[in-house]
């Protein structure tokens, strides 16, 4: 695979626009990159299958870069509960090993990519419908963060995100004001990437018929690129996500989650 001028220039543009969205929105920018990653990859001869576990990991792989940027932004305007990050990263980083070192390993592209498109569907759903939580529902303690956690670093691992798409709907519900959400969600991203990656790298270094320039299921130019451009762009993003008012900032959430699932239901069923 030659690393013409054409696919520099489709990796930097997917990089500035993730990043821009990963600090607006609080979702690391995977939700936005594997479909176009998987999309990149089958253009260059890359097996379907493959292409979509590819295109996940690389995807997290750009978030621990996104991640950082984005949350210092956040961070100087005070909006990251610090205490969710320290109660929730724990289950984060069990739940993000065991999925990237087993479960992502045996499961096919085409099954990842229809419970990517099924799982984002869902929570894009309960953001776009706007339900307000109950008024005295609050974060669970210690064991249901840990367990909460778990969960999220699970299923983010296999869908390749940073877990914005399922931390910001569940802490919105347990009354934490949006913004704090997003923010927040920015921090988590940082452990959720760096656990899953160890994980996919693991997992990937025996296999055979990879793409030029990989490591295990990294597609490195896609790294260095996207995430170069995209650290850029996310302090942008995120302080644009404090001017704008708390129902136009779930609708954008939905609506650009919508359009994502539909096209990796779309790559599920053709495979």
């Amino acid at each position: 695979m030659i690393l013409e001028p054409t696919l520099l220039i489709e990796l930097a543009v997917l990089g500035l626009c993730t990043g821009f969205l990963a600090g607006l929105l609080g979702i690391g920018g995977g939700m936005i990159m594997v479909p176009f990653l998987t999309w990149m990859l089958g253009q260059r001869g890359v097996a379907p299958d493959l292409a979509v576990k590819m295109a996940i990991a690389t995807s997290m792989a750009t978030i621990i870069f996104t991640s950082i940027s984005s949350v210092r932004a956040h961070h100087k305007k005070g909006a990251v509960r610090w205490d969710l990050v320290k109660g929730l990263a724990p289950g984060i980083v069990l739940g993000s090993l065991l999925g990237s070192m087993g479960i992502f390993a045996v499961v096919k592209g085409s099954s990842l990519a229809l419970f990517f498109a099924g799982f984002v569907s869902f929570s894009a759903t309960q953001m776009f419908l706007d339900k307000k939580p109950a008024p005295s529902r609050q974060m669970p303690g210690f064991t249901g963060q840990l367990g909460a956690g778990g969960l999220i670093g699970l299923l983010s691992g296999l869908v390749g995100a940073g877990g914005g798409f399922i931390s910001v709907p569940f802490m919105t519900w347990c009354n934490v004001a949006i913004h704090n959400a997003v923010a927040t969600s920015a921090a988590l991203g940082f452990p959720i990437a760096l656990a899953n990656v160890a994980g996919y790298v693991a997992s990937g270094l025996n296999l055979q018929n990879l793409p030029e320039y990989s490591f295990g299921y990294l597609w490195l130019p896609a790294l260095v690129v996207i995430a170069t451009c995209s650290v850029v762009m996310a302090p942008i993003g995120a302080g644009t996500a404090h001017k704008l008012p708390v129902k136009q900032l779930k609708r954008v959430f939905a609506s650009t989650l919508f359009m994502l699932a539909a096209y990796m239901l779309y790559k599920g069923l053709s495979a």
